[in-house]
């Protein structure tokens, strides 16, 4: 079991606070979609989450143990992060790509062991990545590097993946395919948390959304109970109506509020 715990965390950056005072706790087999409107601090809650990041006040736990006290190479094994519009700047084939995901479990010295390559090799075919495999990485498109990179950080098999809008610049058929993986993953125990700005996927495939504000907590609880007219109105400055489904909800924008 993984539980994910963070406490009244606060950071500034020029003298303003991008989070004030946020808890979060979420623990293995959630889905959770943050969202909130752009400069919500989105962003950097998730690299906090990651550990990349280190809040000016607050704390992060991962399993009772404060994540500052973790070593680095101990967090890369348990967590994978992807972050937004991620880049690859070497023309390094995609299958090269998708290995230096075992990079925090790999051995100092050889190649990849057979056990490494059959795992490469299956998330080359999860992500629909085989015909691209021995292509540049710097030559692929917008949706097919987002895919690639996704198959990089669960190569590994982590326990955990927080990712930063990781359907940004997928078409309807990838974006559709990757947020049902990712509820996958959480069915399958892995916790999952990722930024997402389409909120009708976030209802549909989620578990769970945290709604961020100006740097703090607007809402946080199951789709169907959150998602309201009055949350978005609130947070994104739109009218809109919510169409309840089987699955979830469709979220139509009607108009921006008049200012």
């Amino acid at each position: 079991m993984t539980v994910l715990v963070a406490s009244d965390l606060t950071i500034y950056r020029g003298g303003r606070a991008i989070l004030q005072n946020v808890g979060f706790r979420a623990e293995s087999g959630e889905f959770v979609a943050v969202i909130g409107a752009n400069g919500a601090g989105k962003s950097t809650l998730l690299a906090l989450l990651a550990g990349l990041l280190a809040p000016d006040l607050g704390k992060i736990g991962l399993d009772g143990r404060s994540i500052v006290n973790l070593m680095r190479v101990e967090i890369a094994r348990r967590r994978a992060y992807l972050p937004q519009n991620p880049r690859c700047e070497w023309p390094i084939s995609v299958e090269r790509l998708v290995a230096l995901g075992l990079t925090p479990t790999l051995p100092a010295f050889g190649g990849l062991s057979a056990t490494f390559q059959a795992r490469v090799d299956e998330m080359l075919v999860e992500w629909d990545l085989v015909k691209q495999r021995e292509q540049a990485a710097t030559t692929l498109s917008g949706g097919e590097l987002a895919r690639a990179m996704l198959a990089r950080a669960l190569v590994g098999d982590p326990d955990m993946l927080i990712a930063d809008e990781p359907i940004s610049g997928l078409d309807p058929r990838h974006a559709l395919d990757t947020v049902g993986r990712l509820r996958d993953l959480a069915r399958g125990g892995k916790l999952v948390i990722a930024s997402i700005h389409d909120l009708t996927l976030a209802a549909r495939y989620a578990t769970r959304i945290f709604a961020l504000d100006h740097g703090g907590v607007a809402a946080d609880g199951s789709p169907g109970d959150i998602l309201t007219p009055e949350l978005l109105r609130s947070i994104f400055e739109v009218e809109a109506c919510i169409a309840r489904t089987n699955g979830g909800a469709f979220i139509d924008y009607v108009a921006p509020l008049s200012p």
